[in-house]
């Protein structure tokens, strides 16, 4: 079974690339995140590879880490999500965003990736709720509650307007928050968010 394969990028599409590996093309199935951080044809890549064997065909799925390859195949677990929309989901969603969506229930996070639908977000998310990849836990994040206090949503609007992710932006607002008996301004909250964010 090919794990992981080391070599020159060929040629890029869409959704597939060509690895020269010794000479060698592999076609790899990507998401279209791993294939942002590709380089260009001519250069050395390295791919996380999960090898799909069937009756009449090989089909190489390739990760631009072992973080996303174990998400890849967390998902793939739910009746519903095939290899395709596995990378779907992975193309839409960072292994960030999609913890923090399965954290805090968010099927419309879900419903963004081409071909996940209302009730196959919601299936995702009631199977997987309680379920990581090895060494990601819910500790690791600092959650917003569902409801917002006004200045909260506020404040990681403006994050988000300034280009920073929305996810990166609810931990940084959630951290400026704790300790506080009450919120604190939206304008110390953007400030000391945006302080968090440069540190990280």
């Amino acid at each position: 079974m090919i794990s992981k394969l080391k070599g020159l990028v060929d040629t890029i599409h869409e959704n597939t690339i060509i690895l020269d590996v010794s000479g060698v093309g592999y076609l790899v199935s990507c998401s279209r995140k791993t294939i942002a951080q590709l380089p260009e044809p001519g250069l050395a890549a390295t791919l996380y590879i999960e090898t799909v064997l069937r009756q009449d065909s090989l089909q190489l799925f390739g990760f631009a880490d072992a973080h996303e390859k174990d998400w890849f195949n967390l998902l793939t677990t739910v009746q519903g999500v095939g290899m395709k929309v596995g990378l779907a989901i992975l193309s839409a969603l960072s292994p960030q965003e999609l913890n923090q969506a399965l954290a805090t229930q968010d099927k419309s996070m879900l419903a963004r990736a081409d071909g996940v639908g209302p009730k196959l977000a919601a299936r995702i998310t009631n199977e997987l709720k309680d379920k990581r990849p090895t060494g990601i836990t819910m500790g690791t994040l600092h959650i917003l509650p569902q409801r917002t206090l006004p200045a909260q949503d506020e404040a990681v609007s403006a994050l988000t307007n300034l280009g920073y992710r929305r996810q990166e932006a609810m931990e940084a607002v959630a951290q400026a928050c704790q300790g506080q008996e009450t919120p604190p301004p939206v304008e110390d909250l953007i400030r000391i968010g945006l302080s968090k964010l440069a540190r990280a």
